[in-house]
Parts: structure tokens; sequence; C-alpha cells
């Protein structure tokens, strides 16, 4: 096998217009089925992106033996059911962020791929640009001296309150949506896992979801970070880590294939008031997708395993347990 065979559960937006497209521009995949329970949307999807087969039912694409992986991106509250349903046929599985609710569902989810010997990842996209790479390579030179603190944001207003992110039964709110990523790319950049967590959120009356999240993660290394997501405030998609002898400023953090050229740029700032900005350029969804190919067709370790799942998982948890108790939650190591 030269290419990994996707299939893909539901024409939703991000797959239609990210995903699938970052596949097809792979060195190592190819899109040959799509599933959606409206049979017409499937196939309006499928002619338009020329994807050879459809199928009107998900477990019906599934049980399709010439499809070796499957993209999920369903609402968060059915990733647990369609990761399990998808392992136990065999498909090595790649699924949206956040690929679970719960450290209990993901830890199923876990159980079953491993059962069945399948590759499972969460398509957390951002990491995969070289932007991120190019800021640690600084940290470790030591551009802004010992490290005090790191800030993450990521939110954008939804007016529409209707949207499937503000479904509490499907597992939405602002932190699962965006603020999953402030949380990844401390842990990611920092390379340490946090030990307790504080946070607060605003919580619509009627919805019972979280609209605004915000909170504190502190680290035994004596960093303390912190970390902010809405879908009540004018866009934001950035970190900062601040230095004794300089800050770096990251501004397109997790979307920066919005951009002309995919560009973004890491900007460091001294304390003699110095600026220096570098420049990167990559393709985030297709170097995802060709390192999940590879470790299925060429057994390469995945740069983000298990192990970095479950972590996010525990944190997400802690967070939300903080909003709704109030209390500073202990993150178990």
């Amino acid at each position: 096998m030269t290419k990994l065979r996707w299939g893909v559960l539901s024409t939703a937006n991000i797959g239609v217009t990210q995903v699938i497209p970052a596949i097809r521009r792979s060195n190592n995949g190819e899109v040959v089925a799509i599933a959606s329970r409206n049979e017409d949307k499937a196939k309006e999807v499928a002619d338009k992106l020329n994807i050879p087969r459809t199928f009107d039912s998900y477990e019906a694409l599934l049980q399709d033996p010439e499809i070796d992986a499957v993209y999920i991106p369903l609402p968060n509250g059915l990733h647990k059911e369609w990761v399990i349903k998808a392992a136990q046929y065999k498909k090595h599985v790649l699924c949206e962020k956040p690929v679970a609710i719960t450290n209990e569902e993901l830890a199923e989810m876990i159980q079953t791929c491993d059962e069945n010997g399948v590759v499972f990842m969460e398509a957390f996209m951002y990491q995969f640009h070289p932007q991120h790479q190019k800021v640690k390579q600084l940290l470790e030179k030591g551009v802004i001296g010992e490290i005090a603190m790191m800030r993450a944001s990521f939110s954008f207003y939804l007016d529409d309150r209707s949207n499937i992110r503000l479904n509490s039964e499907l597992g939405g709110g602002a932190m699962f949506d965006v603020g999953c990523y402030t949380i990844h790319a401390i842990r990611n950049i920092l390379n340490i896992e946090p030990l307790s967590v504080y946070a607060s959120g605003n919580y619509h009356p009627d919805l019972e979801v979280d609209t605004t999240m915000a909170g504190v993660l502190h680290f035994d290394n004596g960093i303390v970070t912190s970390f902010d997501s809405s879908f009540d405030c004018i866009s934001t998609q950035s970190y900062e880590i601040v230095g004794a002898t300089g800050r770096i400023t990251v501004s397109s953090a997790f979307r920066p294939d919005t951009n002309e050229g995919m560009i973004a740029e890491v900007q460091v700032e001294t304390a003699d008031n110095e600026v220096e900005i570098y420049t990167e350029s990559g393709d985030q969804y297709s170097l995802m997708v060709e390192d999940f190919a590879n470790a299925v067709l060429h057994e390469q370790p995945l740069q983000y395993g298990i192990d970095k799942m479950r972590n996010q998982m525990k944190v997400l948890d802690a967070v939300y347990k903080s909003s709704k108790t109030g209390e500073v939650i202990a993150i178990a190591q």
C-alpha cells in the first residue's frame, strides 16, 4: 500500500473545506468515500470534490473493506460512539478535537483502538505548522531568558446562538471548541504538564454551555500560564511567552492557514527594545494527515500520541470542574 485510503464520516464543513482538500494535497493519502445520513448531501459533496463512493450511513462506510482509515468530524458528543465503532471495524481513526468529553470516554476509546490494533489520533492540526517548532528552537537558545509566564487566547464572536457549537447535548461550549487549543499550546510549547488549574466561565443560562472561559495553569517549575476562550469576543488566536529578557509573540497561532500562503510570524522582542520577526510557512492540515498516514503505512511514531491525548483530556476535565466548583483542581500526573 503506497497511499492510505480514507473515508470521511459526515459532510461537516471542517472536513469539506479543510481536511479532505488537505488529504488530496498530501503525498500519502487519498479520499475514496464519504458518508452522510443525507444521501443527497453526500453525493453533492462527492461530486464537488471528486470522491468516488458515497454511503447513506456511517456504518455502511465502515463496512467497506477498501477503506483503511476514517476521519471523524462529527459533533463532540458523538465522537466516542463512532471512534469505537470504527475501531471495531479495524479502521484507523483521526478524530476532530476535542476527541472526547471526559477522561472516562477517552479511556474506553483508547482501549477499543488498542484491542483492535488501530492507530488513533486527535486532529490538533495547528501543532504541525513550522512556526511552533521555531518557537521551541528560540526558547532552547534562551533568546528571552528564563521563562516566567505564557498566555494563550482563542476567541471569535458567535452571533448565531442556534449553532451546534452551543448544543449542550452534543458537547458544545467555547472551551471545547476553541479553548482546548490554548491548553494544548501551553502544554505543547512548554513541554511540561500542569499540576493544577483554576478556571472561571460564563455559562449561558438557557443553553447551559460556557460561552467564555478563562483560567490559570500552575507548573512545578514556577511558570504561571493563563488561557482564555470565548464566543462573546472579537476574533483572536495568539499566544505569548514572557521571559526575563524578552517576549515571543505568535499572532496567528491556530489558524495560519487562513493567511495568504499559510504564512505566520513569530515576533521576538528583547529588553533593549530590539524586535526580530521570523516568517514561517506550512500546510498544517496536510502535514497532520501525512504524519497520521506514515504511522499507519510505515509504523512511524505519531507526533501526537496517546499519552499526550490523555494528558490533554485530564486538563480539560479539570478546567470544567474548577469552573463549576470555584476551586483550584489538582491534575493527576
